[in-house]
């Protein structure tokens, strides 16, 4: 166990006399690994981290890894939860299922403690320069129901007493309400993924996307618990600027199903959507 992992958990059970938090999600280590910090934490157990972080910390090996291909940008994102994630040290690998000219498959795995906490397949695409037509249906694309200029502040109110997720972003809503039905929300992060370096678009939408069932909840968050085992992300486009927008609805069926589905927006428009299986129980 690493210095760092000890002292991000030592915090755990700190309150207002808490040290400042840490300043980025994950610290690079030695032999690809990376240890997570307090920022990760989620709101479901004190010990597990927010799906978001982790699942951006493998979109940025899968980047890399198309990036070497000349392939500049992730156009889908499949993140399969298996376990919870631990905050403690984490291992990604990355490997090549297929690369063509223009288009690249690829999986990955998220390690924990010597399992699979997580795994991964994701499509990357090469970009280039192309002449659209004028007037295609359905154009030009929608925008963010409001501007982030023009959206409220407002803190996740979850876990306000330890650093956590809530603290390692900054969330504006642009409609609705937190856990009130449909909503939509920007977000920004407010530190780095991984120490030292500037998210990639790909990462910041990564960290917002996985919240979609959480900001569209219509269960009772002290009640239920509609954990998400999957997030799909795609994207038409790379994002642009530091702000995602979020706008999420929550579907529940009959038998402990549900499904949280969202658009996402940049402050360009539309950039495309996401999904999220829930599988929902009463709390014990």
């Amino acid at each position: 166990m690493s210095l760092q992992f000890r002292q991000t958990r030592a915090a755990v059970n700190n309150t207002r006399n808490s040290p400042p938090p840490p300043s980025s999600a994950y610290i690079a280590l030695e032999g690809g690994t990376y240890a997570a910090s307090d920022l990760t934490r989620g709101p479901w157990h004190p010990d597990h981290q927010h799906a978001g972080p982790p699942i951006a910390l493998v979109a940025r090996s899968i980047e890399r890894a198309a990036a070497l291909l000349d392939l500049t940008h992730v156009a889908r994102l499949t993140a399969n939860l298996l376990r919870p994630i631990p905050i403690s040290e984490l291992a990604v690998e990355v490997q090549t299922e297929y690369a063509g000219r223009n288009v690249a498959h690829f999986s990955a795995r998220l390690i924990a403690a010597e399992k699979d906490v997580a795994r991964f397949t994701a499509v990357a695409q090469r970009e280039g320069n192309l002449d659209m037509p004028v007037g295609l249906p359905g154009h030009p694309l929608p925008h963010a129901p409001r501007s982030v200029d023009d959206s409220p502040e407002v803190k996740f109110p979850f876990s306000a007493d330890v650093t956590g997720y809530r603290d390692l972003i900054e969330s504006r809503v642009a409609e609705g309400a937190f856990f009130r039905g449909p909503s939509a929300v920007w977000f920004r992060m407010r530190y780095p993924l991984v120490a030292g370096e500037e998210p990639s678009p790909i990462q910041r939408v990564a960290v917002a996307a996985d919240s979609g069932n959480g900001i569209s909840a219509v269960l009772d968050f002290r009640r239920y618990i509609f954990v998400n085992s999957d997030l799909t992300i795609n994207l038409f486009r790379k994002p642009q600027g530091e702000w995602i927008c979020i706008d999420a609805r929550t579907l529940i069926g009959s038998a402990g199903s549900g499904l949280a589905e969202a658009r996402i927006f940049d402050s360009l428009g539309l950039i495309g959507r996401s999904t999220q299986s829930l599988a929902i129980r009463l709390r014990e």
